[in-house]
């Protein structure tokens, strides 16, 4: 029998690729919901910057669950941890035993969410882990994912990137300084069509502001004819 997962969910690529190599090549790990930290303050998901309501969407075309964990803003780092325990505390209360992340390559991030996980009854994996990100980049592309860059590090890339889709022209354009998957920060993304989907989630570009250090690219969910 299939253990219940639930899959951190950043809105990115990763967790959005994630979702689909649990689904595709482990099938002894069913993913039964998707864990998502929100800044109170503004409705967005942390980091990313991504509208609620878009992540939301995200989540109806992926079929699954949302447990949304609310942040307070600012937020303190014992907040953080205090009410991501009592969500894995809930998780595990509802028959879930492992929790899913799309990280990469970081060795400190992957220890500190395993040390975070002793004893709660969840058991961490990483379904990406140690991919070439070159190698994993392009198969992202290649295997449909459509994502589209919502915050850059503009110490680290070009302003001019953010609201750029991650595809093909994209990785060729990059630095070689910056990783291909943005795994150090360089640039986030929002998900938005792929095979983890059962159908695209809308969007349209807004406006580009520079925030906090950070250059953002607003997306709105784009109106549909569906009535």
């Amino acid at each position: 029998m299939a253990e219940k997962t639930l899959l951190s969910w950043s809105s990115g690529k990763d967790s959005a690729w994630a979702l689909h190599v649990l689904r595709s090549k482990h099938p002894e790990l069913e993913v039964v919901g998707l864990l998502t930290t929100i800044n109170e303050q503004f409705e967005r998901v942390a980091m990313h910057a991504v509208r609620v309501e878009l992540l939301r969407a995200q989540a109806a075309a992926a079929g699954l669950p949302l447990l949304e964990v609310g942040l307070p803003w600012p937020c303190s780092n014992e907040q953080y941890e205090a009410r991501m325990e009592d969500a894995v505390a809930k998780a595990r209360a509802s028959g879930i035993t492992v929790m899913a992340f799309g990280d990469l390559f970081l060795e400190d991030i992957r220890q500190y969410r395993v040390q975070k996980l002793e004893g709660t009854g969840l058991r961490p994996v990483f379904p990406l882990w140690a991919e070439p990100t070159a190698q994993l980049a392009r198969t992202m592309v290649e295997g449909g994912l459509r994502a589209r860059l919502t915050c850059v590090d503009p110490r680290q890339l070009s302003p001019q990137f953010a609201g750029r889709d991650f595809d093909a022209a994209l990785l060729a354009d990059l630095p070689a300084s910056v990783d291909p998957c943005g795994e150090r920060g360089e640039f986030h993304s929002f998900a938005y069509a792929g095979p983890m989907f059962t159908r695209p989630v809308p969007i349209q570009s807004g406006e580009v502001v520079e925030r906090d250090g950070f250059v953002f690219a607003d997306l709105t969910l784009a109106p549909t004819n569906d009535g």
